[in-house]
C-alpha cells in the first residue's frame, strides 16, 4: 500500500512539474516583449542570419548596417507609406487581418497563387524572434508570439519596431539605413515620393529598387492611398471603398 502511495505522489509531481514547465515555456516572451516597449532589440533574427550569409559571401561588412532612430526621426510620410503598401488594415486587427486571409484563400480557391497576408505584427514576430520558412512549427510560434505583441505593446510602438528593423535591401536594415543609402539623407527628409518607393520595395527588398521599374509600378497605387489616414475604424475605409 505504501509503494502504491509512493507511485501516485510520484506521478503527482512529475505532472505538476511538467504543468509548471509547460506554463513557464508559454510565459516565456512576456518579459522580452515587455523590454521592446522601451528598447529596440540590438539584434535580430533575419540580421544574424543575413550577417551569416555575407560572412560565407565574402561580403564586407559582415554585419548589415542599421541605425536605430526615434519615431520623429523617421518622415511621418514613410509611416504612412509603409501601412499603406504593407498592412493598410493596421489598425483595425488584432495582429491577424482575417478580411486579407480571406482574400488571398478565395484568390486561391479560383486557382491563382496563395499571397502572403502577414500583417506587420506578424512580420515583427518573425523578424526578431524567429527564422524564415513556411513550416507549421514557425507559423504557429509566430501567431503565439503575434498575440504577446497586440497584448503587450502599442499599435504606435509595433509600428516603430517595424521601420527600425525592416530589411531594405542587401545589407540595409531600418529606415534611416534604407533612407541614407537609397537617397543620400536621413529619414526625416524623406518626400512622399522616395517613401512610396521604399515601402514598394519592401516586400522583395534583396531583388527590387526603390529606383526600379517595380517601385516605380507600385509606389503609384501606394501614394494614392497615402491620401488618406490609415483607417481606425472600419467606416474611415469607406471614402475609398473598402478593400
Amino acid at each position: 500500500m505504501a509503494r502504491v502511495r509512493k507511485v501516485r505522489t510520484g506521478w503527482r509531481k512529475w505532472v505538476w512539474r511538467t504543468l509548471v514547465a509547460g506554463v513557464s515555456a508559454l510565459l516565456l516572451p512576456v518579459p522580452v516583449v515587455l523590454s521592446l516597449a522601451v528598447v529596440q532589440p540590438p539584434t535580430t533574427m533575419i540580421i544574424l542570419k543575413r550577417a551569416g550569409e555575407r560572412l560565407a559571401a565574402g561580403k564586407r561588412p559582415v554585419y548589415p548596417r542599421r541605425t536605430v532612430v526615434s519615431r520623429d526621426q523617421i518622415a511621418p510620410a514613410l509611416r504612412r507609406a509603409v501601412l499603406a503598401s504593407e498592412d493598410d488594415r493596421f489598425y483595425l486587427h488584432f495582429g491577424f487581418d482575417l478580411v486579407e486571409i480571406d482574400k488571398a484563400l478565395e484568390k486561391k480557391r479560383r486557382g491563382g497563387r496563395l499571397r502572403g497576408a502577414s500583417t506587420l505584427t506578424q512580420q515583427v514576430a518573425k523578424n526578431i524572434f524567429l527564422w524564415e520558412g513556411r513550416s507549421f512549427v514557425r507559423k504557429g510560434m509566430e501567431a503565439y508570439l503575434t498575440l504577446w505583441l497586440e497584448l503587450l505593446l502599442t499599435k504606435e510602438r509595433i509600428l516603430d519596431l517595424y521601420l527600425n528593423l525592416a530589411e531594405w535591401g542587401d545589407g540595409v536594415f531600418g529606415a534611416e539605413a534604407a533612407a541614407r543609402k537609397h537617397y543620400r539623407k536621413p529619414a526625416s527628409k524623406l518626400t512622399r515620393e522616395e517613401a512610396a518607393r521604399l515601402a514598394a520595395i519592401l516586400p522583395s527588398p534583396l531583388r527590387w529598387s526603390p529606383s526600379g521599374s517595380v517601385a516605380s509600378f507600385r509606389s503609384g497605387a501606394i501614394m494614392e492611398r497615402m491620401q488618406y489616414a490609415a483607417p481606425k475604424t472600419e467606416e474611415a475605409l469607406s471614402p475609398r471603398g473598402k478593400r
